[in-house]
């Protein structure tokens, strides 16, 4: 089966956690599902949450201007157009770092736009914990779909609609070590063992690690998708581990020797 398969990472990276701004804004560790597609979109012109919104507020004032209720246009309530297009691709995602963990730092800076804050001043400090250095290791499965070749296209091309960046535009991202691979059935060496993320599905993970490495195991309560209605993320535990497994992942393949899990 083929793939296409890069690197991606930059200086720094902010995947903002949204359950937690009481004094900072937190990040994920690992680029997500949801944020990667987004990137995959602005590589290729899709439009996301912000299009979406003012195709919306467009309609909300031209309904204002229409006297009967039977008339009056409807509101898109679907998916921004990058998590339409492109949620059915099949991705991996492997963290380039010993144990999956990356490194991260409190970044402190004023926001004084009039909007900021109404405290006295009209001056917002703003903290948020950003990811030092971060590299990932992708691999999109190849679907046949349109998406997927002009995904392909663009990226082995560098080519970009939209300026790609890991979660806010402060963190500008690099791709390289594009290739097209030929992946093959999971590998299984005295054990199962996957070299990327993967959803956790079993409560024990307590085999041998790989020889000659020490053990490790990250896990992470991660978005995975999006909720249709309002757009919340639905998550799941993503495990990376060089442990031995009690199963084969689903949507599990092989390329030089490594096992991948496609989500």
């Amino acid at each position: 089966m083929k793939a296409l398969s890069f690197e991606i990472g930059g200086k720094t990276a902010f995947f903002k956690k949204p359950d937690v701004n009481s004094y900072a804004y937190f990040t994920y560790n690992n680029i997500h599902k949801p944020a990667l597609l987004g990137i995959l979109g602005a590589i290729i012109g899709l439009g996301g949450h912000i299009q979406l919104h003012n195709k919306n507020s467009d309609i909300e004032e031209k309904n204002k201007l229409i006297k009967k209720k039977t008339e009056k246009l409807a509101l898109d309530e679907g998916y921004p157009e990058f998590y339409e297009k492109l949620q059915h691709l099949k991705i991996s995602i492997i963290p380039l770092t010993p144990n999956g963990y990356f490194s991260k730092k409190i970044q402190t800076f004023n926001n004084s736009v009039g909007y900021a804050s109404f405290e006295q001043g009209g001056n917002l400090i703003v903290r948020e914990q950003w990811i030092e250095n971060p590299k990932w290791q992708i691999i999109i499965l190849d679907d046949d779909s349109a998406e997927y070749t002009k995904i392909k296209e663009y990226i082995m091309d560098s080519k970009s609609v939209f300026i790609p960046y890991l979660g806010k535009n402060d963190h500008f991202a690099d791709i390289v070590s594009v290739e097209e691979i030929e992946l093959e059935e999971f590998f299984e060496d005295d054990g199962f063992y996957v070299d990327s993320l993967f959803i956790k599905n079993t409560d024990k993970i307590d085999g041998f690690e790989k020889e000659g490495n020490p053990p490790f195991l990250f896990q992470e309560v991660s978005p995975i998708r999006l909720q249709k209605e309002y757009h919340f993320y639905e998550y799941e535990t993503l495990v990376f581990t060089n442990m031995e497994l009690e199963n084969i992942p689903d949507n599990s393949y092989s390329y030089k020797l490594k096992n991948y899990c496609f989500i």
